[in-house]
């Protein structure tokens, strides 16, 4: 078992009427950690736009090469994944630390129901170091400050920002949130996000009745954003080829890889 910082225990927590984005992704994924809110929205969601779940395991997916190009091309050993949601397979410390056991990693995530899974997501190797943060992503000072125990920001770090930014609804507010994270980063750190699209040409537009159901029933509600609007997150850094492309088609493995409405981007701080 790694090194890692375990939240305190607290009461068990009561269920909920309302479905929450973590729990319905991991419904998505296959995972068992949901309520059955949760389920009945996200079933709903996929029978408005069934290729919901193919958007979900693509992010995944996308996470496990990101991660593993960074660990292993790269030589990162620091990784702060914001908006971790709720542990499945090929967590971000999983992947990292395969391939690096000696790698740190913070998974943050604003969703009450996560702390009472983290012990199963701390789990790490002996070498690295795990921890979990209970911090919402719009207040970096609190995000960055507890993930201090666990990582040296003298040293370059993967902001991880994957499926969390369009729970941002104001842009200014989100690109600002990522413009103070990077600028608490050295150089050498890299920025790896995946962001929702209603651009047409990735099939985008078809997302709106299932984006409209879910934020009349579920939480927190989601803004997609263009092409232009993912690429200006990246605005100071140096985009990893192909930039950003629809999250399946980064640096995809062998085979054609299905094109879907969810942006995927990895950048360097210079």
């Amino acid at each position: 078992m790694g090194e890692s910082h375990t939240p305190p225990r607290g009461p068990a927590r009561p269920d909920t009427p309302v479905a929450h984005n973590a729990r319905v992704w991991n419904h998505w994924v296959g995972g068992e950690d949901t309520y059955e809110v949760d389920r009945r929205v996200g079933d709903r969601i996929a029978s408005i736009l069934p290729v919901v779940r193919d958007i979900a395991r693509a992010d995944r997916e996308f996470l496990v090469r990101a991660v593993t190009y960074l660990a292993g091309e790269r030589g990162v050993r620091q990784f702060l994944d914001l908006g971790a949601g709720l542990p499945t397979a090929d967590n971000t410390h999983e992947v990292a630390q395969r391939i690096a056991p000696a790698s740190r990693v913070v998974h943050v995530d604003n969703d009450p129901v996560v702390p009472t899974h983290a012990r199963s997501l701390l789990a790490g190797t002996g070498e690295g170091a795990t921890d979990y943060v209970e911090a919402d992503v719009r207040d970096p000072d609190v995000v960055l400050g507890q993930a201090a125990r666990t990582l040296d920001f003298d040293r370059p770090v993967a902001v991880m920002m994957l499926g969390v930014l369009h729970f941002v609804p104001v842009t200014g507010q989100a690109r600002g949130t990522v413009r103070r994270i990077m600028e608490r980063v050295p150089s050498g750190s890299f920025l790896v996000l995946t962001h929702p699209t209603h651009d047409a040409e990735v099939g985008g537009a078809s997302q709106l009745p299932a984006r409209e159901f879910w934020n009349e029933n579920a939480t927190p509600s989601i803004t997609a954003r263009s092409a232009g609007d993912v690429a200006a997150f990246l605005e100071g850094l140096h985009p990893v080829e192909p930039g950003p492309v629809p999250c399946s088609r980064w640096r995809p493995r062998a085979g054609s890889a299905p094109v879907v409405p969810q942006y995927g981007a990895v950048a360097v701080k210079p």
